[in-house]
């Protein structure tokens, strides 16, 4: 990224459809012709993964398969592998997510799609069926095996299977497959539809001058694939149990800090196999991003090693992890061509700031947190405008901010002050106020949430850390990207100097005038 251009956070699941979720058929490609309208250079959107038990795409059943709810049932349609009487279409909610009944519905629905397709005539999607399965067999037969077995066993955790499978003799591994075979062609199935339809996605996205920034998380869930399949590149015990865990000390979103659960890589074996599961994972997000945003980049240089015993994350301690060495080994294997954006949040010490200093990644800014610091004193804090970094990305607010809305009705009237002030507004419009905000730091890429954009309040965040339950549902209705609200936001993108494709954009306007 050698230019300035500004643009949207928003997960696909947030956006709007018949179908219960979001996904990657019309709806998606509606947003990308609003981002091109607008003139927005990037959407940003969240781990792509299939979700496990809580829904969060930062903890998924596997590090490379592509999440099946947001498989398009439109696109399903148009290709003839669903045909109108092969479903009854329930009444879902537009404004989130009903997980507990869209699940069931839309695997129905794929499930019947996969039917269709082996005794339909489908050679063109055949083909392009066997080439997906010989590309990506690396991870796919694993975690086809393992997404059956899950099946089977009525969606219980790995380690409470049999011991065979829980310690991959064999011998049962063989004879698993060979009971389950139809089911794992099935999931295999239900990934070619996934990438299939991503691909065309991001070749739209191309089309229309849309990079997109995919979302990679340091640590995997316990209950996955790839902790199954690669026991030994995590801390376990002899019962698959983890005996050390991952999350973060006490901070600004929890007292008790955040003991996310997920086991704690093994890096010195990691590093022995030149972390050949790293250099696949960034293969896979450099064929399917343009831009990859690195989560909790800084437990690359350490991190917060729990006791798995213990129930917060109070009592743990930091410990080091493989630094730049991890990033210049997947540099000498594949190259360094798709830019990485370090979430460097939180706790930073020197050790972090050293590797990005290292590696030149560039790191984030919260507007939140910025305006937040004067409380303390802080009105120096790194995070306000004055102090940004052009080498850096600003943001409003992630996803794991309140709106900032949400944000402005729980401040004291301290901060209110400060930011009144500081931005020379009144605070009637904050979201606009603190787009304008983003868009005018020297920051490189300046990025908001939708909801920003769309002045929301706290009802519509997306996720609250340290909570369980009403995260990662929200949706905006259709209707709700209007040309009004493109149009604003182009001449605040113009005014900035944040407009992408704006000669091509330009020939085009003064085409139309002639007319």
């Amino acid at each position: 990224m050698n230019q300035r251009i500004s643009g949207i956070l928003l997960h696909p699941t947030s956006l709007p459809s018949q179908w219960g979720i979001g996904d990657l058929g019309p709806g998606a490609h509606q947003f990308i012709d609003f981002l091109h309208a607008s003139r927005q250079g990037v959407w940003q959107m969240l781990p792509m993964g299939p979700t496990g038990y809580g829904d969060s795409p930062y903890q998924t059943l596997s590090a490379f398969a592509g999440n099946p709810m947001l498989i398009s049932p439109d696109l399903l349609l148009e290709e003839g592998l669903l045909q109108e009487g092969d479903f009854e279409l329930p009444s879902f909610p537009d404004e989130h997510v009903d997980f507990a009944n869209v699940i069931p519905f839309k695997y129905g629905i794929l499930r019947k799609a996969h039917a269709n397709f082996l005794k339909g005539d489908f050679s063109e999607i055949e083909q392009r069926y066997n080439s997906f399965c010989t590309a990506h067999a690396q991870w796919l037969d694993d975690f086809c095996l393992f997404a059956a077995l899950k099946g089977f066993h009525q969606g219980k955790p790995w380690i409470s299977w049999s011991v065979d499978l829980v310690q991959r003799k064999p011998q049962a591994l063989a004879t698993w497959s060979k009971k389950l075979g139809k089911e794992i062609k099935r999931h295999s199935f239900i990934q070619f539809l996934f990438y299939d339809q991503w691909q065309e996605l991001h070749s739209y996205a191309t089309s229309q001058d849309i990079k997109l920034i995919g979302d990679i998380p340091i640590f995997v869930a316990h209950d996955s694939s790839d902790v199954w399949s690669h026991q030994e590149w995590f801390y376990l015990d002899k019962k698959g149990e983890p005996t050390v865990v991952a999350g973060v000390p006490p901070d600004y979103f929890s007292e008790t800090g955040q003991r996310w659960g997920n086991p704690l890589f093994n890096w010195k074996q990691l590093k022995k196999e030149n972390y050949s599961f790293w250099v696949d994972r960034f293969k896979m997000l450099s064929s399917m991003f343009d831009v990859i945003r690195i989560d909790h980049f800084r437990g690359f240089a350490s991190n917060w090693e729990i006791p798995a015993e213990e129930e917060t994350a109070i009592n743990g301690s930091w410990k080091k992890g493989p630094g730049a060495g991890l990033f210049k080994a997947i540099e000498r294997q594949i190259g360094n061509e798709v830019p990485i954006i370090a979430e460097d949040l939180g706790v930073i010490t020197k050790d972090v700031t050293e590797m990005l200093d290292e590696l030149g990644f560039p790191g984030m800014a919260i507007l939140q947190f910025g305006f937040e610091a004067v409380e303390d004193g802080l009105n120096s804090s790194s995070f306000l405008p004055h102090n940004h970094l052009h080498n850096q990305v600003v943001y409003t607010g992630t996803h794991d901010n309140d709106t900032m809305r949400g944000w402005w009705d729980k401040q004291p009237e301290e901060v209110l002050d400060f930011t009144r002030r500081y931005l020379n507004c009144d605070g009637q419009i904050i979201h606009r106020d603190m787009i304008r905000a983003a868009l005018a730091s020297v920051a490189l890429l300046a990025i908001f949430p939708l909801q920003d954009l769309l002045g929301l309040g706290n009802e519509t965040r997306m996720n609250e850390p340290g909570t369980s339950s009403g995260n990662w549902q929200w949706r905006f209705p259709d209707g709700a990207l209007s040309t009004g609200l493109a149009d604003d936001l182009l001449k605040m993108t113009k005014l900035y100097g944040r407009t992408v494709a704006a000669e091509k954009s330009s020939i085009m306007e003064e085409g139309e005038r002639k007319e």
